[in-house]
């Protein structure tokens, strides 16, 4: 009895000391409100998402006016977010986050009186959806850059980013579910309601935090003198030049799969709605178990070599899925779909926040905004013009097949990238310099990992 009390107890050990590791970011104040307040607008705007295509689709009944609702939602982050990046690292990011938080809020009730008054109709509709790109244009850089002034220890940072991704997959899971129940029986004016509500828990919570207030020095330099500099700084950055190119590339041939989603789960498995809900929700799933894994990461190193990993699992998985016909084969393969592409996108966006300079860490994150979501409506009009020439399945296959081309030339490329790493893991303590150096005397391209 002693031992097996003394094995249990150990294993409790264990399994606590893993949880507290996964949610050590939680342990700093600002984060754990944000986190707080950020998880119940999250699933707002989940529900926002389900219930808006549902409403232009029960308005015009049209597929084209569908898909220009969602353009025009997406394209700002294009042409807007590399000049949000400038303005993000001129003025206080606290300030600006609390100002689109508070925009958000305002387009959601807009929406929701004009849907509950009866009043709406597809080009308020369209209007509203552009000034929410916009509002998003601004508020993913200011966001994404926001972490570190709320981390005091560089190294938590990951995991930060790691939490963060999966209190949006779990929102994502939550959502569409709550949205189903609403729009079934209060209709769609009140899933925009809710959504317009549950801001008011971010803003409230982005209140209460105690940010130090940084001086920011008056820049005489005009906007577009500093847009460049910051795509110089980016791109002239070897590490961030790649993470952000295999992004953009597997953004624009990858991430369209799921625009072609409820075709596949009609035309090709043959099912109904039903089947279309438990394949994202798979996906959903495995993004969730990638976060996780992620938030239980001590530090940054073998960052780069799990972002072409999860690129090339995100391709072949694709690249297979694509021609299931068997509807459990295909649940398994959405699940390492989601796996994958969270694992890169959430790895690419920790490395490109702990390698960017203070000062211009808002313009890099403008650039990766417009790598992983300014390609989409691209993505997305290319997808669909594929589908009619080639069909579904090899559409997506192609989609795969690129998205593991890119892995395989970012893996070629990552000595090249470690040798620029290693010195820069030094300078930031995350490698100590006299253990580095013995660990890297036989293999002076590989930075030893933890």
């Amino acid at each position: 009895m002693t031992m097996k009390h003394s094995k249990f107890s150990m294993e409790s050990n264990i399994n606590t000391g893993v949880l507290k590791n996964i949610f050590r970011s939680l342990h700093y104040r600002n984060f754990r409100l944000f986190f707080i307040g950020q998880s119940i607008s999250l699933i707002g705007t989940w529900i926002q998402r389900i219930a808006l295509p549902w409403l232009v689709y029960d308005l015009t009944k049209s597929a084209f006016l569908l898909g220009l609702v969602g353009f025009a939602g997406q394209i700002p982050m294009f042409f807007i977010a590399p000049f949000a990046g400038v303005i993000t690292d001129r003025l206080n990011r606290y300030h600006l986050l609390v100002a689109t938080q508070v925009f958000a809020m305002l387009q959601a009730f807009i929406l929701a009186f004009l849907i509950l008054f009866g009043v709406i109709n597809i080009w308020l509709i369209l209007v509203l959806n552009i000034l929410l790109g916009c509002i998003n244009a601004f508020d993913t850089p200011v966001r994404q850059s926001f972490f570190v002034e709320i981390i005091d220890n560089k190294d938590d940072l990951p995991n930060a980013i790691a939490l963060n991704s999966s209190m949006v997959n779990a929102a994502r899971l939550l959502g569409p579910s709550i949205a189903g129940v609403l729009i079934a029986f209060t209709g769609e004016g009140m899933c925009f309601l809710i959504n317009a509500l549950s801001y008011i828990p971010v803003v409230t919570s982005l209140l209460m935090m105690r940010i130090p207030l940084k001086t920011h020095e008056k820049n005489s330099s005009h906007v577009l003198i500093e847009l460049k500099e910051g795509f110089f700084y980016t791109f002239g950055h070897k590490v961030l030049k790649h993470i952000i190119l295999l992004l953009a590339l597997v953004s624009l041939m990858g991430m369209p799969y799921t625009v072609l989603m409820p075709v596949f789960a009609k035309e090709i498995l043959h099912g109904g709605s039903y089947t279309f809900g438990f394949l994202m929700g798979a996906s959903g799933l495995g993004a969730l178990a990638g976060a996780l894994y992620l938030a239980s990461k001590k530090n940054v190193l073998g960052l780069g070599r799990l972002i072409a990993y999860s690129a090339a699992l995100f391709g072949t998985s694709l690249l297979i899925f694509s021609f299931s016909r068997i509807f459990e084969l295909s649940l398994l393969l959405m699940a390492f779909i989601g796996l994958g592409m969270m694992m890169q996108m959430a790895s690419s966006n920790t490395l490109l926040q702990t390698l960017s300079d203070d000062d211009k860490r808002g313009r890099v994150m403008s650039f990766y905004t417009m790598a992983y979501m300014g390609t989409a409506p691209f993505g997305s009009l290319l997808a669909g013009g594929l589908a009619d020439l080639i069909g579904v399945t090899f559409t997506i296959a192609v989609g795969g097949i690129c998205c593991m081309i890119g892995a395989a030339l970012f893996w070629q490329k990552l000595p090249q990238l470690r040798q620029i790493l290693h010195p820069i893991y030094v300078d930031m303590g995350i490698i100590p310099e006299v253990s580095s150096g013995l660990q890297t005397a036989s293999d002076p391209h590989l930075p030893p990992e933890e």
